[in-house]
């Protein structure tokens, strides 16, 4: 099979018999794939270059909402090393349209009906590609888990790795809707990092004291949260010590941000060195 790196390929068929020619070859070839959502960003090329270092992969990015084929963000991901760009939409996953609807567990955070809609794509994306590897941005974590959990709970072939949020100068969670943040409302944006990182420093302390902490910090920049919560990093109780996650949504100037941080609860991060 013949194949130039930096395709652009429109046809869903196509892209599935790219991914199981490298898969099926005698020597098997890695197939890392990748999705980005609108206008790319610096969270996305974060994706594309983890996606990279998986060893001799070739790398499919399904671009949603995509550009035109001869754009100049077009050519920036091809040159960042995407192998193949294939512009998905729900009618190249679903031709004769949806029927079936993977619903997450509702864990209180974010829309379980906006939550069921990422996942089913992401899960139908996986199957049309059968990728070996699969590469998602820890940015949306709920939605980061719920993939993970469909891709175990139905026994999906498929490795997902998560890739560090990247975060603006501000320090806010790079994502999609960052453009739309009106100006005189980013000073307020950027209490979300500042309330996560304020109660990462109270994780010895407890769940309870990260989440009171981490809320003073909210109301005292006049945020209120549509949701604050430590969790277990599978999103489930948070342990008494361990791995844990704090998570935040807001809505701040009609625009629905979210970010998370990861924290060793019970124990803190001064602790990690066992002195």
């Amino acid at each position: 099979m013949s194949f130039t790196p930096g395709q652009w390929v429109n046809d869903p068929q196509r892209v599935a018999m790219i991914s199981r020619a490298f898969r099926k070859k005698s020597a098997p070839v890695p197939v890392a794939l990748t999705l980005i959502t609108g206008e790319v960003h610096a969270g996305h090329f974060a994706c594309l270059r983890a996606a990279k270092r998986i060893r001799g992969a070739v790398v499919i990015v399904a671009w949603r909402d995509a550009p035109e084929e001869d754009s100049a963000a077009a050519q920036a991901v091809r040159d960042a090393g995407a192998d193949v760009i294939f512009p998905v939409s729900e009618d190249a996953l679903w031709p004769h349209g949806q029927r079936t609807r993977v619903n997450p567990a509702d864990h209180g955070l974010e829309s379980p009906e906006a939550l069921a809609a990422d996942v089913t794509f992401a899960v139908a994306l996986l199957g049309l590609v059968q990728p070996t590897d699969a590469v998602w941005g820890e940015n949306r974590y709920e939605r980061l888990i719920a993939i993970q959990h469909a891709v175990s709970d139905l026994h999906l072939r498929v490795r997902l790795q998560g890739v560090p949020t990247v975060r603006s100068g501000e320090g806010i969670a790079v994502s999609a809707a960052n453009p739309r943040i009106p100006e005189v409302d980013r000073p307020r944006a950027t209490a979300l990092s500042a309330a996560l990182t304020a109660g990462a420093h109270v994780a010895e302390e407890g769940a309870a004291e990260v989440e009171r902490v981490a809320r003073e910090v909210l109301k005292a920049a006049g945020v209120e949260p549509a949701y604050l919560a430590v969790r277990g990093r599978d999103l489930g109780d948070p342990p008494a010590e361990g791995d844990a996650r704090l998570l935040v949504g807001a809505d701040i100037g009609g625009v629905h941000l979210v970010d998370s941080v990861g924290l060793p609860l019970g124990i803190g991060f001064r602790n990690l060195d066992g002195s």
